[in-house]
């Protein structure tokens, strides 16, 4: 058994080298440039919901109360008709870039943290970089890409937004593995 406060460096690190690649792959290359589609007339569709001054969060429509009305002809109706829609509102104004960037580095530690833990919970000071590598690589990617998938199950995100996604949690999860593998117990 390793100690966690001994894997501080690898840590830090791989969350930083994380943060970086993900600013290159969002920012820079076309990767995800279109993971959202617009919405066929946003003008005239952000005028009429603009009314209701929907409070930021998440939503659903057709929304039943109860499985009951679920199965009810007229909620079965209103699905039939649509649209059916689930999405998210987001607080008006600018978009906060710079939290959402300090939180995103903040995710990154927290699953470099908990590969960190799994590795120092089954791995010897002595493991060779292979075994940390596979060990805290597969701790990484379930952390960055495994807790997407539900959104695809039951929400209906894309499923080509997911699977790349997922790419991105390879990328994410070898390069955590690496900082752990190249600094492990050192």
């Amino acid at each position: 058994m390793t100690s966690l406060c001994a894997l501080w460096l690898p840590i830090l690190l791989s969350a930083v080298v994380v943060f970086i690649a993900s600013s290159v792959i969002h920012m820079v290359l076309p990767w995800h440039k279109n993971d959202y589609a617009s919405v066929p007339k946003e003008d005239q569709v952000m005028g009429a919901l603009r009314p209701f001054a929907l409070p930021p969060g998440d939503y659903m429509m057709p929304r039943p109360l109860d499985m009951a009305q679920m199965r009810s002809p007229e909620f079965l109706a209103r699905q039939q008709s649509g649209p059916v829609i689930v999405m998210t509102v987001l607080p008006n104004g600018p978009f906060k870039m710079n939290r959402c960037l300090a939180l995103w580095f903040v995710f990154c530690a927290v699953v470099s943290v908990f590969a960190g833990y799994v590795g120092s919970s089954t791995l010897s000071p002595h493991a060779s970089y292979l075994h940390v590598f596979q060990v805290t690589g597969t701790v990484a990617f379930a952390g960055y890409g495994l807790a997407l998938w539900p959104m695809s199950i039951w929400y209906g995100r894309s499923w080509v937004t997911t699977a790349k996604t997922n790419i991105d949690a390879l990328i994410y999860a070898g390069l955590t593995a690496g900082m752990f593998g190249w600094l492990w117990w050192r």
